[in-house]
């Protein structure tokens, strides 16, 4: 089966509050140099080069954003969505696939992650692709390392030839106990939220379970307008679309739902633990970006853009210091920083 051109579909929104200080409103997480010098926002175009079977991205983004997006965006030849408010991902995709032609296969990648192994993201692409261009709808199934319950899950049905195999079940955040079992079970992956399908086929299911969406998208593509590579969808329109994921609205109801498994050091980034867990460390899991010197510390990770921070007999705990805010929390907390008032009020 021949691998079609894989059109990559980058997705820019959210506020990455739970990244707060060093991720803000004006300039989230997407657009900082996270993990290694590039922004994850540039890793993820970067992960999808000509060379390898990929067509020229589109990038669907909000105003807000967009001149983050201008002045990373290397490729002459992409293409930008300006949302004109955010109404998540079902939405978002639609916009894309609407812009494109029906047998395009679209790869819908977070700009927001980080993944290791680009190779193996390379080879799952290309299998999803060839998925995607036999109308299957395609969500990369991510080998699961711990009982995450902060993750949905996907469980893994029949093969589908030698590329991938059925969804057989799509599984909502679990508690420890149930993340425990599916680890154990082996044939459940998270779900990562990165897919693949052809343009047409999203948009006849999307027209099949979600209708309203389907035909306020629809408008508001016919009401937009472009201003050289960017597209500006009609507003009115598009603000009358009910905010809804493409996991609820579209992958949880079709009868196409399939996955390709992926292990490829992938995390989202969601949080300053997982962060800790994607950046290099010393011998005792310390990882520190600026001005640090730790006594007596393990798994401890220090990001500073100026003061030195110095720590002695910490252990399991994040310290952040971004302008004026500093940030102190445990590994255990890291998840809760999105609710602090600082985060809230960014």
């Amino acid at each position: 089966m021949n691998t079609p051109l894989i059109t990559p579909v980058i997705l820019c929104g959210g506020s990455g509050t739970r990244l707060w200080p060093r991720s803000r409103a004006a300039k989230p997480k997407p657009f900082l140099p996270l993990v290694g010098d590039a922004t994850l926002f540039e890793a993820t175009l970067a992960r999808c080069p000509a060379a390898a079977g990929f067509a020229a991205p589109v990038v669907v983004t909000g105003a807000a954003h967009l001149a983050h997006v201008e002045q990373q965006l290397a490729d002459p030849g992409a293409r930008v969505i300006v949302e004109p408010v955010q109404r998540n991902t079902a939405a978002a995709i639609a916009l894309a696939a609407l812009r494109l032609p029906d047998d395009a296969v679209m790869l819908v990648c977070p700009s927001d992650h980080h993944i290791a192994d680009v190779d193996a993201f390379r080879a799952a692409a290309r299998a999803a692709a060839s998925l995607a261009a036999e109308d299957w709808l395609v969500s990369f199934g991510i080998a699961p390392t711990a009982p995450e319950t902060g993750f949905g899950y996907l469980k893994r049905g029949a093969p589908i030839v030698d590329l991938g195999f059925r969804t057989a079940q799509f599984v909502e955040k679990p508690d420890l106990a149930s993340a425990e079992a599916f680890l154990a079970d082996g044939t459940y992956a998270w779900n990562g939220g990165i897919f693949a399908f052809r343009a047409g086929a999203f948009l006849a299911e999307l027209e099949a379970h979600r209708p309203a969406i389907a035909k306020a998208a629809r408008a508001a593509v016919a009401a937009g307008h472009a201003e050289g590579h960017c597209f500006h969808p009609g507003a009115a329109q598009f603000a009358a679309i009910v905010s809804e994921s493409v996991d609820y609205a579209v992958m949880e109801n079709t009868a196409h739902a399939a996955m390709v498994p992926a292990a490829m050091g992938w995390s989202d980034i969601g949080n300053w633990d997982a962060l800790h867990a994607a950046r290099e460390h010393d011998a005792a899991g310390n990882s520190l970006r600026g001005t640090a010197e730790l006594v007596g510390c393990r798994n401890v990770l220090v990001d500073t853009d100026g003061p030195r921070v110095s720590a002695i007999g910490l252990e399991d705990v994040m310290i952040v210091v971004d302008g004026n805010e500093v940030l102190v929390t445990t590994r255990a907390g890291a998840q809760q920083v999105g609710k602090l008032r600082g985060a809230a009020e960014q």
